[in-house]
C-alpha cells in the first residue's frame, strides 16, 4: 500500500554558544537558524524581549506566518481555478496569546488579507474563495485556537 504522507524535515541549528554554552540562563544568545537543503536560512530568536533579536524572527511569528502563508496559497489558487486574476495580495495576520499559568497558548489568530482583482463584478466571488480556502488549508485546520479571516477585496 503506497504512503499516502506529505514529509517535511527542516534544521534548526542554536548559533548562540557565546562560549559558555548553556552554563547559566544570561550565559547564551538565543540566536538560531532553520534551515533546509536548497533553502535560503531563516534566521531565529525567542520571543523573550531580554534575550530577543528584534533582526531575527521568533516561533511565534513564524507560526503566524505559516498560517498566513497557508491560507494566501489557497486562495490564489481557487482564485486561478475560478478565473480571478488576483494582482496584488498583503496579509497583515496577527496571533493573540494568552499569558499566564504554567504555559502560554495561542488563543487566536486573525488574517487581514487585502487583495486586488482585475474584474470588479467578481468581488463577492473572490471574498467568497477565502471561506473556502480556510476550509483547505491544512495548518487551520492542525491547530488547536480559531484562526480568523477578514479579508477585504477591491478591484482595479
Amino acid at each position: 500500500m503506497p504512503d499516502l504522507h506529505h514529509r517535511y524535515q527542516v534544521r534548526t541549528t542554536w548559533t548562540g554558544n557565546t562560549g559558555q554554552g548553556t552554563a547559566a540562563y544570561t550565559s547564551y544568545q538565543r540566536s538560531h537558524e532553520i534551515s533546509a537543503p536548497h533553502k535560503n536560512p531563516i534566521l531565529g530568536t525567542t520571543v523573550v524581549p531580554k534575550f530577543n533579536d528584534a533582526t531575527r524572527y521568533n516561533p511565534e511569528e513564524l507560526l503566524v506566518a505559516a498560517l498566513s502563508a497557508c491560507h494566501m496559497m489557497w486562495l490564489l489558487h481557487l482564485c486561478a481555478d475560478a478565473g480571478i486574476t488576483v494582482v496584488s495580495y498583503v496579509d497583515d495576520a496577527t496571533g493573540k496569546m494568552k499569558m499566564g499559568g504554567q504555559t502560554e497558548r495561542f488563543s487566536e489568530v486573525t488574517l487581514h488579507p487585502v487583495m486586488k482583482i482585475t474584474d470588479p463584478s467578481r468581488i463577492q466571488d473572490a471574498e467568497a474563495l477565502h471561506e473556502q480556502a480556510h476550509k483547505f488549508c491544512s495548518l487551520a485546520a492542525s491547530v488547536n485556537f480559531p484562526v480568523h479571516c477578514q479579508p477585504s477585496v477591491t478591484a482595479d
